[in-house]
Formats: structure tokens, C-alpha cells, sequence
């Protein structure tokens, strides 16, 4: 059957395709760092760096995807866009976090989402070193180990615990913290964890009440932006803008309003 006939596979199908493939990506990526981190370089600054277990975990990835799915097309954080002609793109971060899996802090994923004819419908990150492991099919719920989520109850922006991240080039990165830094007195605490795929599982968990960032590629947040809706969360970005590389913020619907207009006010989504 050509990729034009096939049918229109089923989010759970591709799901549970996901979640096998992530799992067994998350053992090699926590066996790697077992054994030392290697192959370390650098991409886009000194400090934005890549080592040969992203590699490694990538190629392991979308080996078992093109055996199963052969017609799919996939796009990696390390080896870019593989073509494919059916209506299926994969979205790959081999390993979300590689500063914290360079430094052994435990708080780094593997990301995969699912993507039918431009539209996210199921999306799986995975954290090795913890096991925890959230999913999500588009229209029916955000899932941790079996518990559906359903985001903070905080209503107050002054109450929220915000999560965000930081650029690797150190224009953007003077820019953002002074986002910060007038953002700060504004709510309960901020907190940096490094993977921008677990901010916005947690979020979704009601861990952190809300999490903005700028600078995101989409396999950064493909996986955990449908979780976080799901979830019931509002994932946009700023003024009347998708989610995508000027801005992600994901709030549920008490604090998003509040937060995004902040936001626009302290320009987040400018700056190099």
C-alpha cells in the first residue's frame, strides 16, 4: 500500500509506537551517561553543547521509526529533516537537556511527538534517570503514569512558581534576564530546570503553575506542549502568535492572561 492510500493511523497507534521508542532511547541515553559522557562539541555558541549520545540516541530513534513507518518524514535536533510522503512527521530531541546530562544533574528527556498533516496529535517526553514519563493524545487527556493531568489552581500571578529557560547566545541571554529581572518581584519564584520538554510536563502537572520561554525550536516543545494543553493549559505565543521561536508560554486560564499581557509589556519576546 503507497503512502497515499494508507489510512489516517490512529494518535494512539503512533503513541504507543512513541512510547516504546522513547523508552528504549531513554535506556541508551542513561546507560551512555553510565559510562561518561564522550564526543562532546559545541554548535551554535561555546556554550551550546551536543555529545555523541545525542547523536547516538537520535540515529537509534529514527532507525526503529523508518523500520516501522518507512513513509514517515522526521525532524531531529541533530540530523535535521529526513523527507518522508506520507502525511506523518515525527519530532525528535534525542536528549532534552544535554547541559544538565553533560553536568549528571537528573533532570534531562527524550522528547517525541507525533505530527498528522501539521497538527500535533500525540507526543510522549520521558525523563531516564527519574521514569517519569508523560503522554498525550490530542483530545484525549495528559497522562502521568496513569494520572490525568489538569494543571496548577493557583489564580493569583503574584502566587505562581514560573518556569523559563535561557538562549545559549549571550545577547539574548542579557536580554532575557532582564525580563527577568523585572519579572521576578512580580510573582512567587522562578525556576530554571534546564529541559524545556519537562517544564512544560510539569506545568501540565500543576508543579509549576506556568512556564515561558523564548527561543524554542519545535522539537524542544512539540511532545510537551500537547501534553500541557491537554492538560487544559493555553499554549501560545505573545500577541495573537502561535507557539514557536519568539515566544512559548503555556498558563492554564487564570494565570495566562495575566502573565502573557506581562510579558508583552516587558517586550519577552524582543531582544537579538
Amino acid at each position: 500500500m503507497d503512502s497515499a492510500s494508507e489510512a489516517l493511523p490512529q494518535a494512539a497507534q503512533l503513541l504507543d509506537l512513541a512510547r516504546a521508542a522513547v523508552r528504549r532511547a531513554g535506556e541508551l541515553a542513561r546507560t551512555m551517561r553510565a559510562d561518561g559522557v564522550a564526543g562532546v562539541s559545541t554548535k551554535s555558541t561555546a556554550t551550546d553543547v551536543v555529545t555523541a549520545a545525542d547523536r547516538a540516541v537520535e540515529r537509534q530513534v529514527i532507525e526503529e521509526l523508518r523500520a516501522r513507518r518507512p513513509h514517515d518524514a522526521v525532524v531531529g535536533e541533530e540530523s535535521g529533516a529526513i523527507e518522508g510522503g506520507g502525511r506523518v512527521r515525527w519530532i525528535l530531541d534525542p536528549i532534552d537537556g544535554t547541559v544538565n546530562y553533560l553536568y549528571g544533574i537528573p533532570a534531562y528527556a527524550v522528547s517525541l511527538a507525533a505530527e498528522v498533516d501539521g497538527v500535533v496529535v500525540a507526543g510522549v517526553v520521558r525523563n531516564p534517570v527519574t521514569g517519569d514519563e508523560w503522554t498525550a493524545i490530542r483530545g484525549g487527556g495528559a497522562y502521568r503514569d496513569g494520572r490525568r493531568l489538569a494543571g496548577s489552581q493557583v489564580t493569583e500571578l503574584s502566587q505562581a512558581l514560573v518556569g523559563t529557560g535561557f538562549g545559549y547566545d549571550a545577547a539574548r541571554r542579557a536580554h532575557q534576564a532582564g525580563v527577568l529581572a523585572r519579572l521576578l518581584p512580580r510573582v512567587r519564584d522562578i525556576r530554571r530546570i534546564g529541559a524545556a520538554s519537562i517544564d512544560l510536563c510539569l506545568a501540565a502537572e500543576g508543579v509549576l503553575d506556568a512556564v515561558y520561554e523564548k527561543g524554542l525550536n519545535v522539537w524542544d516543545y512539540a511532545a510537551g506542549a500537547l501534553v500541557a494543553e491537554e492538560a487544559g493549559l493555553r499554549v501560545t505565543g505573545l500577541a495573537g502568535a502561535p507557539a514557536g521561536s519568539d515566544m512559548v508560554i503555556a498558563a492554564p486560564a487564570a494565570l495566562y492572561q495575566p502573565l502573557h499581557d506581562l510579558l508583552v509589556e516587558l517586550d519577552a519576546a524582543g531582544g537579538p
